[in-house]
């Protein structure tokens, strides 16, 4: 069903119902469904044992055929892999240039891949961990997908799509589970109201609870235009009925301060309201008439916003702090503004240790960080641009010092703030925190994820597993989508070197299949893809370390400039090998992690590797293409060296400090994991892949 394999994808867990007085499935049927799904990288935990050998044998059948084929989505084992040279690495490294050159050039000509015989290859020879799937339960997963819901930050489309799904097979009971009294972020607001009224499951008492601004009452018909609640990009809104026109105006109705808030997004609402048609219900909504009527005929209204502004302007130190705290989030956001223009910047430090308690957890957390680095040389700020495509914009940091001893202070607020907060919770009793937590960031904004096998937060650090040589593969498919054909796809696989001071070194791609300084090598370029197509790159970590490399760039170019979301599947993972020579080339269970592309651009970097320090920095950015280059590698030097500085100097809150801080308020740390009753680590316990866990009940 369904939920297994949004429970799968997302916990390990699926759930078996328990059949009582059932004839027990043959031991032979369990065992060979544990060794094949052993090739695939995993295995049953004793209670799911327990639970499967209970079903009936047509059950069993449905289940494991459900599950096989959710694994092979998951690890990328689901469609066949041809590379050009179907003996690599090879055959490419063994092959003279002259051969090399002449094949690409028949399969340009022709889009027929050169004849070549697989060689026989050696059994695997590299050993994996099996991952273990684990017994749920229904009423863990409403819990989860409760969770998703309460996060205190922004969620994936791969999040919503989960969300919708539960409320569509949610009975009424269930929707209880999974609803909770309040949805702290905003933009959930709108997509769960949204997702609701879609399913026929809503009223106006059910999402009046969770509407309280003019904002939210847009993102609402937003959601249901499906458009971006993050209202990042505008939205063409759908013809709503007379009874949802009503319902969109009575929750306007309801709100508090409507006029300035709808200011916000002015040209929005006024479109809006052209389909809404406000004046026809005069009587009934006046505010939200009045609201409207200042929009259309812009009359004057003054907004805090603008007072703001003009008190920046004028550098009225006094004024502004008496504006900013009346709206403690926003005085958070310009404190280092304010301090930069106070000459007394201990008294803006006294007025934001009055509201800092009304400050919410995660924008605490970034104050924290940012004035703790605040000082520190930096070469580049970066900033994430709002919206569901993963775009980093780095400039340079010339923001000047200020008053350290301010620093400090901030710094003091916001960790006895938080510790206050947090020590209203339930205890946590003996407590142990993994120090590699520290590479791992806070999940604060998920909104432009990729789906993945394991799903990160941008910027973290996870080390790599055993092995010298990371072989990077690509996977995509052209054809219709949305009754459209794609045409030609040519999807390009390279990686490029850099040093330590992040002076280029060389690249592997189609230009350059194989490096005659260390061992790298890739594929063979395919360029059309009607049955889908896949590229790979192998390299050598300890070759390219000896030469001077440091750090590689993985990308995917899309040559033929289509977007990424208008094909019908496109991926790219990684693999850790150590006998590359060994088993296929594609081996499901030394899969480390694969990724889903599917932004609106044509480059991704979903990676970069720190070879020295042997780990992976997860990025899943996105450029867009410049337009007096080929879109290559080779085009695309300058952005892709300014994302390379800017996420491996990326410093963030991270989860060591988040996780410190609960246990300093409501719990005793102890130095071994095994005299713990609470564990945060990176394997056992609360760990960074358990987002919407950390996001719902760590971020309050």
């Amino acid at each position: 069903m369904i939920i297994n394999t949004i429970y799968l994808r997302r916990a390990n867990k699926i759930i078996v119902n328990r059949e009582q007085g059932a004839e027990r499935i043959p031991k032979t049927y369990l065992a060979a469904a544990l060794k094949n799904i052993e090739h695939l990288g995993y295995t049953f935990s004793m209670p799911l044992l327990s639970a499967v050998r209970t079903l009936p044998r047509e059950q069993f059948k449905a289940l494991y055929h459900q599950l096989v084929a959710d694994l092979k989505v998951l690890v990328g084992a689901h469609v066949e892999y041809r590379p050009m040279y179907q003996d690599f690495p090879l055959q490419v490294m063994q092959e003279d240039d002259a051969d090399l050159y002449l094949n690409a050039i028949y399969h340009y000509l022709t889009l027929e891949l050169p004849e070549s015989k697989m060689a026989d290859r050696p059994p695997l020879l590299d050993t994996a961990s099996l991952k273990v799937i684990d017994l749920g339960n229904k009423a863990e997963f409403n819990m989860m997908i409760r969770q998703l819901i309460e996060a205190k930050g922004s969620i994936s489309e791969t999040d919503k799509q989960n969300i919708d799904t539960a409320i569509e097979l949610a009975d009424l009971e269930e929707l209880d589970e999974i609803l909770p009294s309040e949805i702290p972020f905003k933009e959930n607001v709108g997509f769960v109201a949204g997702s609701l009224l879609k399913h026929d499951k809503a009223n106006v008492k059910l999402i009046g609870r969770y509407i309280k601004t003019a904002t939210d009452v847009l993102r609402l018909a937003v959601a249901w235009s499906q458009g971006d609640v993050s209202l990042a990009e505008a939205t063409r809104f759908r013809k709503f009925k007379r009874s949802e026109r009503r319902l969109l105006l009575g929750l306007l109705e309801q709100c508090g301060q409507i006029t300035e808030d709808m200011l916000r997004y002015k040209e929005r609402w006024i479109r809006l309201g052209e389909i809404l048609h406000p004046s026809e219900y005069r009587h009934r909504y006046k505010r939200t008439e009045e609201a409207f009527d200042i929009l259309r005929n812009n009359k004057p209204f003054t907004t805090f916003n603008g007072s703001v502004e003009l008190a920046f302007q004028y550098h009225n130190v006094w004024v502004l702090m008496d504006l900013l705290m009346q709206r403690p989030g926003e005085f958070a956001r310009r404190l280092d503004h304010l301090l930069r223009v106070a000459e007394d910047p201990e008294y803006v430090v006294l007025a934001f240790g009055e509201v800092a308690d009304q400050v919410s957890t995660p924008v605490l957390l970034q104050v924290k960080n940012h004035f703790a680095r605040r000082n520190v040389p930096q070469e580049l700020r970066v900033f994430f641009q709002k919206g569901n495509v993963a775009k980093a914009f780095a400039i340079p940091n010339t923001l000047p010092a200020i008053s350290q001893a301010a620093c400090q202070d901030i710094i003091e607020l916001c960790e006895k703030t938080l510790i206050q907060r947090f020590s209203a919770l339930p205890p946590l009793g003996k407590t142990y925190i993994d120090g590699r937590l520290k590479s791992y960031h806070v999940p604060f904004s998920q909104r432009s994820a990729s789906k993945a096998l394991h799903t990160i937060v941008r910027g973290s650090r996870v080390s790599m597993m055993e092995g010298d040589t990371l072989r990077f593969f690509s996977w995509w498919k052209e054809g219709t989508v949305d009754g459209k054909p794609t045409g030609r796809v040519d999807i390009d696989l390279s990686a490029v070197m850099y040093d330590r001071n992040w002076q280029y070194v060389e690249h592997i791609s189609y230009t350059n299949l194989r490096s005659s300084k260390y061992r790298a090598v890739h594929s063979g370029d395919i360029v059309s893809a009607p049955q889908g197509a896949c590229e790979f790159i192998d390299l050598h970590i300890p070759s390219i370390v000896d030469y001077g490399g440091r750090y590689i760039v993985a990308t995917l170019h899309s040559f033929t400039t289509q977007p990424y979301c208008d094909l019908p599947e496109c991926f790219v993972g990684w693999m850790m090998r150590k006998k590359p020579a060994s088993g296929e080339i594609f081996e499901p269970r030394t899969v480390a992690n694969k990724i889903d592309v599917t932004a609106d651009t044509q480059i991704a970097i979903p990676v970069i590797l720190d070879l020295v320090e042997r780990t992976v920095i997860w990025t899943d950015l996105s450029l867009t293409r410049h337009p007096y280059y080929y879109n290559n590698v080779e085009g695309n030097q300058k952005g892709m060296v300014l994302m390379g500085k800017a996420m491996t100097a990326l410093r963030k809150p991270d989860l060591y400090d988040l996780f410190m801080l609960h246990a300093q308020a409501r719990g005793e740390l102890v130095d071994a994991r095994d005299q713990a009753g609470s564990v945060f680590s990176v394997d056992k316990g609360v760990t960074p892949f358990d987002i919407e866990l950390i996001m719902s009940e760590y971020l309050v």
